[in-house]
C-alpha cells in the first residue's frame, strides 16, 4: 500500500505537472552559460528546487534539493540523486557550501522571504537566481491576447531588485538575452515561434497558464490561431521570427555574501 501523496510544497503540485518538465524544460546551453559565470570559483554549489537538474554546472560539487519525487525523477543517470528538502527548510549547515543557485523556482516557493534567507546561510560565497521581471514581462507581445496571463504571473512572480535586497543587496540584477531557439521552454522561450503557445503540451511545462481560467486559455490560443492563420501576427511582430535573440523578463540575480 502507498501512503496518501504529499502536499505540493509550493504553489504548483509537480507531481501532476511535472511529468513534461524534463522534455520540454531543457537547460539552455548559453543562458547555462551566465548562471556558472555567476558562480564564480566556486567549486561545491547548491541547486534549490532543482527540478529535473537543469542549469546544474557539471564540472563542479553539486548538491542539489527538489521537494518533488516527479522532477527527482528526471533527473539525468549521470548526476547524483537530489535531496527530498524544500528552499524553506535546508538541512545544512551555514556557510557549508560555496556557493547557492536557485534557477527559475523561487516564484514557486511557499515562502520566498524564508527560502532567500536560507540561501544566504548556506552559502559563505555568492547566491545566483535566474528569475523573471513580472514589470517586463507585462510587456511581452502574448500578453496581448490575454492580459490575465500577466495578472496571475505578477501575483506570484517577486520582483528581482526585491530578491537581491532580501538576499543582503550586494551584487546585481542583470538581463539575460534569450536566444531565437532556446531550449528551456518558459513562455518566452518562443518570442519568435508563436504557433509553440498552440499546443498544449508547450502549455503544460509553463506554470503561468495554470493560474487562468481553462476559458481563458482557450481565448488566447484561438485569438493567436486565427491571426496566424491571417497573417496578422506576423505584420505585427514578424521581425521576432528571425531575430537572433529576445531581451525579455529573463534576469540573473547576483548577490555576493555581506561584508565581514
Amino acid at each position: 500500500m502507498t501512503g496518501p501523496r504529499p502536499s505540493p510544497a509550493g504553489d504548483v503540485d509537480y507531481e501532476v505537472a511535472g511529468a513534461g518538465y524534463g522534455a520540454a524544460r531543457r537547460a539552455d546551453p548559453r543562458i547555462a552559460a551566465h548562471v556558472h559565470a555567476a558562480l564564480g570559483d566556486a567549486r561545491t554549489v547548491l541547486n534549490v528546487g532543482a527540478g529535473s537538474g537543469n542549469y546544474e554546472p557539471a564540472d563542479r560539487a553539486v548538491i542539489a534539493v527538489e521537494p518533488s519525487a516527479a522532477m527527482r525523477a528526471q533527473r539525468p543517470r549521470t548526476a547524483l540523486p537530489a535531496v527530498d528538502a524544500t528552499a524553506e527548510h535546508l538541512p545544512f549547515d551555514d556557510d557549508s557550501v560555496d556557493a547557492a543557485m536557485a534557477t527559475i523556482t523561487v516564484h514557486q516557493w511557499a515562502d520566498l522571504a524564508r527560502g532567500l534567507a536560507e540561501l544566504r546561510r548556506v552559502a559563505r560565497g555568492p547566491v545566483v537566481v535566474l528569475t523573471f521581471d513580472p514589470d517586463a514581462f507585462a510587456q511581452y507581445w502574448l500578453i496581448g491576447y490575454g492580459a490575465e496571463l500577466a495578472a496571475g504571473d505578477r501575483a506570484r512572480m517577486p520582483d528581482p531588485a526585491a530578491i537581491l535586497d532580501a538576499l543582503g543587496g550586494r551584487g546585481s540584477v542583470q538581463s539575460v538575452p534569450i536566444p531565437r531557439d532556446c531550449t528551456d521552454g518558459f513562455v518566452e522561450a518562443y518570442f519568435g515561434r508563436p504557433a509553440a503557445y498552440l499546443d498544449p503540451a508547450v502549455r503544460d511545462a509553463q506554470s503561468v497558464w495554470r493560474f487562468v481560467a481553462p476559458d481563458v486559455t482557450a481565448r488566447i490560443v484561438a485569438d493567436l490561431a486565427a491571426d496566424l492563420a491571417s497573417g496578422a501576427w506576423d505584420v505585427r511582430f514578424g521581425r521576432l521570427r528571425t531575430a537572433d535573440s529576445f531581451d525579455g523578463s529573463l534576469r540573473l540575480v547576483v548577490a555576493e555574501p555581506p561584508r565581514a
